[in-house]
């Protein structure tokens, strides 16, 4: 249905207010974030909508490597989680090629609407408005989903797994990038990060080491009817062990 706008002005002064995020979820909501413990770890902020330079990280050959590891396909659903400027998201859209789909999601307005300005000519890319601990995907779409440089920063990391497993296909797989670091310097640790993926019913596949001290760890996320119950789940100190 088209909604005719008759209301000019109001609708002109929210656009000289400035930019407009139009954006939303893609799914109900999913388990609330407070059914879940919070992690027993420091959380980092969000700070940039990169982790890099674009020409930097190409140098390095970056999405190649990530590309080639998580075996992405023509035709597949990929999800971008926590998007952000969306470098891997406009070199994620030729690659599954028009019968496949892109779903950019992040949770901050602002990179939100600019990454609706940098796809806005790509039809097999879809902006998606999220929530700290629940992506908003559609159940059982997603046949892959990426995580760069963002898993310490999210605030509610058990929610948000268990949210995203529900949107993955039977075996979807889980890449997650991030620097071999303690949390509150913008890094997990793979142990830490085993931990967390296992306790909320994740299953490890692969393992691969970037450059830059960074890597790549693979995990088949759980069928829906196959997630530990929130209440179950306990959370893992920095050393990586339950509490």
């Amino acid at each position: 249905m088209i909604r005719i706008l008759t209301h000019v002005p109001a609708l002109l002064s929210l656009v000289l207010a400035g930019p407009v995020c139009a954006a939303g979820p893609l799914a109900p909501a999913g388990a609330p974030a407070d059914a879940f413990p919070k992690p027993d770890r420091p959380v980092a902020e969000i700070v940039a909508p990169r982790w890099s330079s674009e020409s930097a990280r190409d140098k390095a050959g970056e999405f190649t490597e990530v590309a080639r590891a998580m075996g992405f396909a023509p035709g597949e659903t990929v999800a971008d989680i926590g998007a952000g400027s969306g470098y891997y998201v406009v070199r994620l859209s030729p690659l599954v090629g028009p019968g496949g789909r892109v779903l950019a999601e992040d949770v901050t307005p602002d990179y939100l609407t600019a990454l609706e300005t940098r796809v806005k000519d790509l039809a097999n890319v879809t902006v998606v408005r999220g929530e700290p601990h629940d992506p908003r995907l559609p159940p059982a779409s997603v046949d892959a989903a990426i995580l760069v440089h963002m898993y310490h920063e999210i605030t509610q990391p058990f929610g948000l797994l268990y949210n995203l497993a529900a949107a993955m296909h039977p075996g979807g797989r889980v890449g997650i990038v991030d620097a071999d670091d303690i949390p509150s310097r913008h890094g997990t640790p793979p142990a830490l990060l085993r931990c967390e993926l296992t306790a909320a019913g994740y299953r490890e596949t692969g393992f691969h080491p970037l450059k830059d001290g960074a890597y790549l760890a693979v995990f088949s996320a759980p069928a829906t009817d196959r997630r530990p119950s929130p209440e179950t789940i306990r959370p893992c100190r920095d050393g990586a062990t339950r509490r």
